[in-house]
């Protein structure tokens, strides 16, 4: 690895400073993801949801058998094609446009943009990390990005 075998001093810290609020912090992910899939997946401009954790998932028995939670990580695909994607992506204000993981923010990506030609992510979809922000600020934040503008 680039840092080495043995973290310095300071890494660790810092790591050992996260792990202590990992397990708090990842409820809430989960809680936040559930929640805004539940709110995503009803609303019409959305085409599909995909999340283990709803009952429309596929997997959800599944994911039911061998997890506790089903994580900060959904997908959505959105009626109207790319298009819409970007543009729901780009009038989202909590949501930063970021290609990470694992960070308390919520980030949404547009992934089809940033793969190669020959990808098979379909160009209506968009990636969402769901943060620990408060519930009811993040569905707010969907729901502007979602209400007709013109």
């Amino acid at each position: 690895t680039i840092g080495g075998a043995i973290a310095a001093p300071f890494n660790a810290w810092l790591t050992l400073r996260g792990i202590r609020s990992l397990a708090p912090r990842m409820e809430v992910h989960c809680r936040n993801a559930l929640a805004l899939a539940l709110f995503l997946e009803a609303h019409p401009a959305i085409a599909a949801v995909l999340y283990p954790g709803l009952p429309s998932h596929p997997s959800h028995s599944i994911a039911q058998r061998q997890m506790r939670a089903f994580g900060g990580v959904l997908s959505v695909r959105c009626r109207g094609g790319r298009s819409a994607a970007l543009d729901i992506a780009s009038r989202l204000e909590l949501f930063t446009i970021a290609t990470s993981l694992g960070g308390v923010e919520s980030l949404v990506e547009h992934r089809h943009s940033i793969e190669s030609a020959d990808t098979t992510t379909p160009d209506d979809l968009l990636r969402v990390s769901v943060g620990v922000e408060h519930i009811e600020d993040l569905t707010g934040d969907w729901r502007q990005a979602l209400a007709p503008h013109g």
